[in-house]
């Protein structure tokens, strides 16, 4: 799920090349991605802009570098919410925690990838197949859970919290976010009544 301060980038790789993630983490979440030229991130994370090219070669590479590690944080921290609970139900609603504490954060700025997808609005670009896969993923998780308490159609209550989820941070961000995590959390409810009625 969202994450509420920027995570460190894995320290395997070379330091420049963190360095440079890193900055894009922070430029691109806080301003947006096509309004942070390349001289920019080069400064914020003080390499050459020899060493820029030979770790990503372009602006369109470190984009699609920052998502996808963006998504492996994410999808690693929905799997310790999931694992880190005794039931499915609890597995759930430590989602809806997670989500209601990340709208709380100062430094919320709405999803960072749904915010990406409105700077690329072909469905074909690489950037927004990254993003797919990431809420795809997301989704297949939601249904697992769902699946496990025994709801009867466990793809369809899937989607609705996924609708829900999308909604949330969009709403959060541009709107009023406690009211939006109170209607997540209602959502979340109702959905999840439907597995108790069917069992």
């Amino acid at each position: 799920m969202p994450v509420a301060a920027p995570v460190q980038i894995a320290r395997l790789m070379p330091p420049a090349k963190v360095r440079i993630l890193e900055a894009a983490t922070v430029l691109f979440s806080s301003e947006g991605i096509r309004a942070v030229g390349v001289d920019r991130l080069i400064q914020q994370s003080s390499v050459t802009k020899a060493t820029f090219y030979k770790h990503f070669g372009s602006k369109d590479r470190l984009i699609r570098d920052y998502l996808s590690a963006a998504s492996d944080r994410e999808l690693t921290e929905l799997d310790r919410l999931i694992h880190g609970e005794d039931s499915a139900r609890a597995g759930v609603y430590a989602i809806v925690d997670a989500v209601h504490t990340t709208m709380r954060d100062k430094s919320f700025r709405g999803s960072l990838f749904i915010n990406a997808a409105a700077e690329f609005p072909d469905p074909r670009e690489p950037v927004r197949v990254i993003i797919a896969e990431h809420y795809e993923s997301i989704a297949s998780r939601i249904t697992e859970l769902l699946h496990r308490l025994g709801h009867p159609l466990p793809g369809e209550g899937a989607d609705q919290l996924m609708v829900a989820y999308v909604g949330a941070l969009s709403w959060g961000h541009v709107g009023d976010s406690i009211g939006a995590s109170v209607a997540f959390r209602r959502s979340v409810e109702r959905v999840l009544e439907d597995a108790v009625i069917a069992a």
